[in-house]
């Protein structure tokens, strides 16, 4: 199973990211949305959980978007916010990885057992960082990520 992880679109969805995430049994998008459009978009693709960043605070068609997500596809747990400076300390039972966006910088590191993702920003180019995203590949229980910086 794939599942795709982006974060940071800041109101631009490009079609390299489209194409990166076809055949996903599942999208993540870990804030800073921008656009309720780009919601739209990515649930066309498939099943889709969405929380809100730090720019989409004061957007009224973002309101209703959680800040946080806890999740179980394929055998994983998954907590989604937008900034690691909110992750909490004690992660709900069943974690094995952890989404954040934010930062634009894809990442990826295991804390204690559990793998803590930044797909990056698929969005504006920020200074130098790549445009990037990543996928999970989940296959019996076990996950590995794979990140992807787009050619544009």
């Amino acid at each position: 199973m794939k599942i795709g992880l982006i974060s940071d679109t800041h109101g631009l969805l490009r079609p390299e990211a489209l194409a990166a995430l076809q055949g996903c049994a599942h999208i993540v998008h870990a804030g800073d949305i921008g656009n309720p459009q780009i919601i739209e978009r990515l649930r066309e693709l498939a099943p889709l959980t969405v929380v809100r960043g730090n720019n989409d605070e004061d957007a009224a068609w973002a309101a209703a978007i959680p800040s946080e997500a806890v999740l179980r596809i394929g055998g994983i747990g998954l907590y989604v916010v937008h900034e690691l400076a909110d992750v909490p300390e004690q992660l709900p039972a069943g974690i094995d990885v952890v989404v954040t966006g934010h930062s634009h910088k894809p990442a990826q590191q295991l804390r204690h057992g559990v793998l803590y993702l930044n797909p990056g920003s698929a969005g504006p180019r920020r200074f130098k960082l790549p445009i990037a995203l990543a996928l999970l590949h989940v296959d019996n229980g076990q996950v590995e990520a794979e990140m992807i910086e787009l050619t544009v």
